[in-house]
């Protein structure tokens, strides 16, 4: 499949939603937080009270990690991350919802940082594709050299994210905004990575697949 990604947001509106997002994965823990020291200021259950700030203090600093991989810098122009790292954030991130299952197979190394950028983009997208929870089985292979990554979801209700397929065709009509940002990266990381992406629907399954250009 290769897609047809009209190139429509400046940079500015692109880091402008980008930081949106963030700020909308975070709210929701940083608002628990806040609820739990209300809780405490009332009298409530001391016990209650720091069990519901530990939990959401470290669900906003996994996601907060997560998105500095994800979308952030991560490093100077031109900087490698580990792989290893991109795997402590996807299985952190999933341990912290608590509605799926991840595994991860496949070489560790140091490869160019949008890569590892769009690995966890993509499993953004495979991951949202379970909204009911499941599994996540990413398989890397060759990550150095004629990269491939493969990922598979399975779970109730499972489906393709719609602004993720309509982006891929090249049939969304509708302006880039916060919620569809997010699939809009992973297919211009993977432009810039000069990897193509596709996915596959079976019935028990759904697969995602990014591979070098020349290899598609």
């Amino acid at each position: 499949m290769t897609s047809k990604l009209n190139l429509t947001l400046s940079g500015p509106d692109l880091a402008a939603l980008l930081c949106s997002r963030v700020c909308h994965d975070v709210i929701s823990p940083v608002g628990a937080i806040n609820n739990g020291l209300e809780l405490l200021d009332e009298g409530g259950s001391d016990e209650d009270a720091l069990d519901l700030i530990r939990t959401s203090a470290v669900n906003a600093s996994v996601r907060l990690k997560f998105a500095r991989l994800a979308f952030g810098a991560s490093g100077s122009a031109g900087a490698s991350i580990d792989t290893g790292e991109g795997e402590k954030a996807a299985k952190d991130f999933a341990a912290a919802e608590k509605k799926a299952e991840v595994s991860w197979n496949g070489p560790r190394a140091i490869v160019p940082k949008n890569r590892v950028k769009l690995l966890l983009n993509l499993f953004l997208v495979a991951y949202s594709a379970i909204p009911r929870g499941g599994n996540v089985d990413v398989v890397l292979e060759n990550p150095e050299t004629d990269a491939k990554f493969e990922i598979t979801v399975k779970g109730r209700m499972m489906r393709v994210p719609a602004k993720f397929a309509a982006l891929s065709a090249g049939t969304e009509e509708e302006d880039i905004d916060a919620h569809s940002v997010q699939p809009y990266y992973t297919l211009l990381l993977a432009q810039e990575a000069g990897m193509e992406l596709e996915y596959k629907v079976h019935e028990d399954r759904i697969v995602f697949t990014a591979v070098m250009a020349e290899a598609a």
